[in-house]
This record gives structure tokens, C-alpha cells and sequence, in this order.
């Protein structure tokens, strides 16, 4: 990966292990597209961080395609801080509180 450098908010990395794990417990394959998902994901935000529309003010939100979760990002100057790995459907914007934390 190039780019901007990616870093995952603490709880952003335990909601991509709890969906890995999710998915784990019934289907291997499915983990497996899942973490794939993931990183093409993390990859097109590093290369392109402006790319994927303004979403909740300073936020970004990037879809995996074949798995209903999103990225919730922002790029700093620096880097590109993962807000959220956030299913589509559930607990909307729950995320909120750490773009300032």
C-alpha cells in the first residue's frame, strides 16, 4: 500500500475483528472475503482519500462491496484515521464521538 499512511481507531479495529469473527464462526470463505474487503477498501482510501463523498461533516464513508459494512474515515494531514468499521444497518452514525477523541 501507498498513499497516506492508514490508522484505525481502537474501537474501529475491534468492530473489524468482531465482524471477522463473525463471520468466522459460520463461514471461513466468508471471513476470508470479508478481511479481502477490507483491505481493497483501506487501499483505495490510502491512494484516494478525497475520492468518496463528505459524510457527517468531516467524515468520509468508503462501502465494501460485497460485504454490507462501511469505512468511516477522515484524512488528517498525515494520515487517514478509520473511525468506524460500521455495518450498514445497524446503529447509525454511533461513531460520532470519536472524531474528537
Amino acid at each position: 500500500m501507498s498513499g497516506k499512511p492508514v490508522a484505525f481507531h481502537p474501537e474501529a479495529l475491534a468492530e473489524a475483528e468482531a465482524a471477522i469473527s463473525w463471520y468466522q464462526a459460520r463461514s471461513s470463505h466468508a471471513a476470508q472475503l470479508f478481511v479481502t474487503e477490507l483491505d481493497k477498501a483501506i487501499d483505495a482510501v490510502a491512494q484516494s482519500p478525497s475520492r468518496w463523498p463528505v459524510y457527517d461533516k468531516a467524515s468520509r464513508r468508503f462501502p465494501l462491496r460485497r460485504v454490507p459494512y462501511f469505512l468511516i474515515y477522515r484524512e488528517m494531514e498525515a494520515m487517514i484515521e478509520i473511525l468506524a468499521v460500521a455495518h450498514g444497518r445497524r446503529r447509525p452514525g454511533y461513531w460520532r464521538a470519536r472524531r474528537y477523541g
